[in-house]
């Protein structure tokens, strides 16, 4: 049995929050699976516009809330951040042709992956994002359950 790495961060601040994220994209693989999960107003969607900003993609980062996914194509690897929390049941990822997006050469992003339970791809990596007492500093914890979710950590 492989051990699995955690890893805990803090963000004070929407900067911080996207600091972190560019600092995951840096450390990330291709064909990997990112599990984002926490409350609304946890900072998962300011988290992913840090992850692309990272990537040096620098164009408008908007929440797929209604559209389910946007898809990225910065240089290093395709980006495909999901936002499940609108999706009525996990069968409508079929329709968005939800096998096309988990590829080798891209990396998914899932915002309220449980919303996808049994369709989604398991994950290499989840990130729990909670609000702290004082509303502003978030805590982030990311849990490897795959060995490149291991190696993603062990770049952080």
């Amino acid at each position: 049995m492989t051990d699995f790495n955690i890893v805990n961060q803090q963000a004070n601040d929407d900067a911080a929050m996207q600091a972190l994220g560019a600092t995951l994209a840096n450390a990330a693989l291709p064909g990997s699976v990112i599990y984002l999960c926490g409350s609304l107003g946890a900072g998962k969607t300011t988290f992913v516009r840090g992850f692309l900003r990272g990537l040096g993609y620098d164009g408008k980062v908007k929440s797929p809330t209604y559209t389910l996914v946007e898809p990225y194509e910065p240089e290093k690897f395709d980006v495909f951040h999901f936002d499940l929390y609108r999706l009525n049941v996990p069968e409508e990822l079929y329709e968005i042709g939800l096998e096309d997006y988990f590829t080798d050469q891209s990396v998914c992003l899932i915002e309220w992956p449980d919303k996808g339970e049994k369709i989604l791809p398991a994950p290499d990596l989840i990130s729990y994002f909670d609000i702290m007492k004082n509303q502003s500093d978030r805590q982030i914890r990311f849990e490897a359950r795959t060995a490149s979710g291991n190696e993603i950590l062990s770049r952080l």
